[in-house]
């Protein structure tokens, strides 16, 4: 919506997005203002179509503001967006390191979700994603987690990165 929104301004076409369409009456004859204001809107509506997927072309009718279409639309994104952030956090809070795989890449796929979340509005701290991650691994690491939470200091997810994998090797020594 936002760059929709950019690139019709820098055009100097988003009339038809800040004012309501204008109407004659029988005292003033704004038809110069109409025409200007319908051909704008087409304007609008024709680059707001074709920057959007073609599932979404169909909802625009012809007569059809711009400033409407682009409520519509924005209202399915967020619709969706709520969707997302649903699976997403049910996906972030459901992981568990099952010892397999690099643990540097199993935090890191943890990280990169809770940036998923934060891009869509849900900004998880630091500090709540270091708890996700040491709740998520796996019984042999119930020292590891025991120390951490006996410790004054927080770990930042950089240093649980680094003492993940000095426990992890640790584990494979013994």
């Amino acid at each position: 919506k936002e760059v929709v929104e950019i690139v019709l301004d820098c055009m100097d076409l988003d009339l038809a997005l800040r004012t309501e369409q204008p109407f004659s009456t029988p005292k003033t004859s704004n038809e110069v203002k109409i025409e200007k204001w319908d051909r704008f809107n087409r304007m609008c509506l024709m680059i707001m179509k074709h920057s959007i997927p073609e599932a979404f072309q169909d909802f625009i009718s012809e007569g059809q503001s711009a400033k409407k279409f682009l409520g519509e639309i924005e209202q399915y994104f967020a619709k969706n967006e709520k969707a997302e952030t649903s699976n997403l956090l049910a996906k972030l809070i459901s992981m568990k390191y099952k010892g397999k795989r690099n643990i540097m890449e199993y935090i890191m796929e943890m990280s990169n979700l809770a940036s998923k979340l934060k891009s869509l509005k849900l900004e998880l701290g630091e500090d709540l994603l270091v708890h996700l991650v040491l709740i998520s691994l796996p019984a042999q690491f119930g020292q590891f987690k025991v120390s951490y939470i006996t410790q004054k200091d927080k770990w930042s997810l950089n240093e649980l990165i680094s003492h993940c994998v000095q426990e992890k090797e640790r584990l494979q020594r013994d």
